[in-house]
């Protein structure tokens, strides 16, 4: 079947895209050929078009299972408005509603439907191969209870393939280690499903890890400087996440707080109130964000420490799906551990949650590339350090530090090996609170013996010596510190302990290290282009990503398209809203760039009547606060115009001389350049351009 269907025109025409992804023309081949499939891709890696492209070339309908009813809408609308016939099927709809899309499937007038779990039976009249031509199951890992996010209802599932024998099935998620991926096989009967595991990279994401301490005040420095984007911010509790929000707001941030304990109307709204750009900023529990299409969350930030690397990979791959750069910021401290070992107590598989929270912990204490220790969790290697997490940025510096070791295990050891690291840090800096006395610890060997670091250094320290395998944390004993027989290597036989130095990086030295300047979301163009967009979606009631992302409006800024046929190069337009939107916005790009020559044109009048004023360039280029190059461009322009400039005074006949000769000697080339370098750099820019300025008017 594949052979006889152009699918790159189905691309470009209703996607815009002009080359599919690694891996989705591959998955797409396969499922037109009647195989079942199982894909791993990232989040923003583009598992949808994996299913839509083939639900386009169907000729029946293709069920989407979701568990996101909230958001199947804004799914909808975005494949509606690139022309693909949608709809989502729910309890929610009314019986007119519900019976006019069952129609649309028998007259195979619909090519995808979405639909949750829960309501799979009311589809139970064209649930058959006469209708359906694709299952795709979506967020697949849910059906595992191996899974980092188990849904009981996604068990139910297993029924499809006898239903549907001959029906091909794509299960997909963003991430699955080996386990799940067995068990999602296994509960959708469909065990000789080909395998698909994509790169999980995602290079466009910066990762950030930071200790635990003044998160406010980190949080509100990170937001003043990313002021015009959308982020999420990710809390542990339902409290933490509005305690954060209202915090945020009376400084003055645009935030709301998201959780299971809000209304499905309060829920609803703040989804809504997101995805359409009207706030900026979301304070949620892990529940909020999955399905979520917004292509222009810039940032995802954690307060605290996820449960697992499954999560954390997930939630920050929802930043920066348009591939433009974006960054993911997560607050650590060893209270995390603490708190999260805790919820998994009395869990049915507690053993596999506490391993996934060490992982998780390790992942946060890493001291190489951060990026390669997040790929190597999927079994993915990265052959060089990724240069884009902080500690590519601020490498780590080692020390000897054998006695700062030794002082720790000695204070751990004399406290009876039976206190916790909060503790051990006041006994080794000489506080003298209330506990500390009243245990008698003041009286111990140890005790002030490191008061020359802060508290916060030893704090690193100590959960640096527990990650070398010299201590162990006793959570049933109230987390008390406990020496290894590796510990007694340090203390007694002379073996050897390297650290680093803990950092405090600096938020001026992460502000200059952003790429500001090659920022594309400042020019005027994409503020413009982005400014109708916005009342573009409002006007039809959709999120403003579906009119186009901002990585296609970062082509129109880059590429400027005058006519229909450069409008469809752009990448994300396709025929359908090259129809819809091309002449809107292309008009909007030439309007720019007439008030742009006007500017231009204004610009040069400006200096022209300065210099008729008899100001030399000099003092023009400092009324003007510009460069003395760019007045001299500015003069030799008005003098190209016709108006009266004394070109003499801007460059010698000898050197208009000079600069002829080189002009035939070079080919008469466009760049100043050329010339520039041919004189030796002895002869400026600015006197070459006047030159050829004279030699073109004669």
């Amino acid at each position: 079947m594949t052979g006889q269907i152009d699918i790159h025109s189905q691309l470009k025409k209703y996607f815009g895209y002009d080359s599919f992804r690694p891996l989705q023309e591959e998955i797409i081949r396969s499922v037109l050929d009647g195989q079942d499939a199982l894909v791993i891709m990232p989040t923003g890696g583009g598992k949808s078009i994996c299913f839509q492209v083939p639900a386009i070339v169907f000729s029946g309908v293709t069920i989407v299972i979701s568990p996101l009813i909230a958001l199947m809408k804004d799914q909808v609308d975005g494949l509606n408005a690139n022309g693909i016939s949608s709809a989502f099927y729910n309890s929610s709809q009314d019986s007119r509603e519900q019976s006019e899309i069952l129609k649309k499937v028998r007259e195979r007038d619909l090519n995808l439907l979405y639909v949750a779990p829960e309501s799979l039976s009311l589809l139970s009249n064209v649930l058959s191969e006469e209708y359906v031509s694709l299952v795709a199951v979506d967020e697949a890992h849910c059906i595992s209870s191996w899974g980092h996010d188990f849904r009981p209802s996604y068990q139910r599932l297993s029924f499809l393939k006898t239903k549907l024998p001959n029906t091909p099935i794509i299960a997909l998620t963003a991430t699955a280690d080996k386990a799940t991926r067995e068990d999602i096989l296994e509960q959708l009967s469909i065990p000789k499903a080909n395998r698909f595991v994509s790169s999980f990279d995602r290079p466009n994401i910066e990762i950030d890890v930071r200790p635990g301490l003044d998160r406010i005040k980190h949080i509100s420095r990170f937001l003043k400087d990313n002021t015009e984007e959308s982020g999420i911010i990710y809390c542990l509790s339902r409290k933490s996440t509005e305690d954060l929000s209202e915090k945020l707001t009376k400084r003055g941030f645009e935030s709301r707080a998201y959780h299971a304990g809000l209304t499905y109307e309060e829920r609803t709204k703040v989804q809504e109130d997101f995805i359409n750009d009207r706030i900026k900023i979301v304070c949620a529990t892990i529940a909020f964000g999955m399905g979520i299409d917004k292509s222009n969350v810039r940032f995802v930030i954690h307060y605290n420490l996820p449960k697992n690397i499954e999560g954390y990979y997930q939630e920050i791959g929802r930043a920066g799906r348009d591939g433009i750069d974006a960054q993911a910021l997560m607050f650590y401290s060893f209270a995390d551990v603490v708190q999260l070992r805790k919820f998994t107590e009395g869990a049915s598989n507690e053993e596999v949650q506490i391993s996934k929270i060490e992982r998780m912990q390790q992942f946060a204490e890493a001291t190489s590339c951060r990026r390669k220790v997040l790929l190597s969790y999927f079994g993915e290697e990265l052959s060089k350090d990724c240069g884009n997490c902080d500690v590519c940025k601020n490498p780590p510096e080692f020390i000897d530090g054998t006695i700062i070791a030794q002082k720790a295990l000695s204070a751990v050891f004399r406290a009876n090996e039976g206190e916790s690291l909060n503790t051990i840090v006041d006994v080794l800096r000489g506080s003298r609170n209330s506990y500390i006395l009243s245990k008698g610890l003041d009286r111990i060997k140890t005790y002030g013996s490191g008061r020359d670091f802060s508290w916060f250094d030893w704090q690193q320290y100590i959960i640096q010596l527990a990650n070398q395998g010299l201590l162990e944390i006793a959570f049933h004993k109230y987390n008390a510190l406990e020496l290894t027989p590796l510990a007694r290597k340090v203390l007694f036989e002379g073996m050897k302990v390297k650290l680093t130095i803990p950092q405090r990086r600096d938020e001026v030295k992460n502000k200059k290290e952003r790429k500001e300047s090659t920022d594309p979301r400042k020019s005027g163009l994409f503020e413009r282009l982005r400014a109708l967009r916005a009342d573009l979606a409002k006007e039809k009631s959709v999120p403003p990503y579906v009119i186009f992302s901002d990585a296609t409006l970062k082509e129109m800024e880059k590429y400027v398209p005058r006519t229909a046929a450069s409008f469809l190069e752009i990448s994300g337009v396709g025929a359908h809203k090259l129809e819809v939107y091309g002449e809107l916005f292309l008009n909007e790009i030439n309007s720019y760039l007439n008030q742009q020559k006007k500017e231009k044109a204004h610009t040069s009048t400006v200096s022209f009547e300065l210099y008729n004023e008899g100001k030399s360039i000099e003092e023009i280029a400092s009324i003007r606060k510009l460069q003395t190059s760019t007045i001299v461009s500015h003069l030799c322009k008005c003098f190209l115009e016709g108006k009266t400039v004394n070109m003499a005074a801007l460059v010698s006949p000898e050197e208009v001389e000079m600069v002829r000769k080189q002009k035939e000697n070079l080919g008469n080339p466009n760049e100043l350049k050329p010339y520039y370098e041919a004189f030796e750099e002895k002869i400026p820019y600015e006197r070459i351009r006047a030159a050829l300025t004279v030699l073109m008017k004669e």
